[in-house]
């Protein structure tokens, strides 16, 4: 098992989610087998710090549903990022994990570091 420490200081949203997903995943480790979650463990530094490119913090939206009729709620990315900055990142690398029974044990093992 192993720890990897990201400083998300200043990097893109979408680069660092997409290696996170690879480490959670444990394509960095020498023994890989898709059929297990893996072992490694990301730990992320300056997680509020992470930059978007171009007009995405207003013009990426975020939908979710109440459950009823007519409920649909949107939300740009800058709102989002405002209230809770680990939801948009933990989001982007949900979406980037494959869509299997691992996906939740997989998430549970990104950390976000206070600093």
């Amino acid at each position: 098992m192993a720890d990897f420490h990201i400083d998300a200081k200043q990097r893109p949203l979408g680069r660092l989610a997409s290696e996170i997903s690879l480490i959670l995943q444990g394509k960095r480790s020498a023994r890989y087998s898709p059929r297990l979650a893996g072992d490694d463990r990301v730990l992320l530094e300056n997680y509020r710090e992470f930059s978007v490119t171009g007009r995405k913090r207003e013009q990426k939206t975020y939908y979710r549903h109440t459950g009823y009729m007519g409920h649909l709620k949107s939300r740009t990315l800058g709102e989002i990022h405002e209230r809770d900055p680990k939801r948009v990142l933990r989001e982007a690398v949900r979406k980037m994990l494959p869509k299997n029974k691992l996906q939740a044990q997989r998430l549970k093992k990104l950390i976000f570091m206070e600093s």
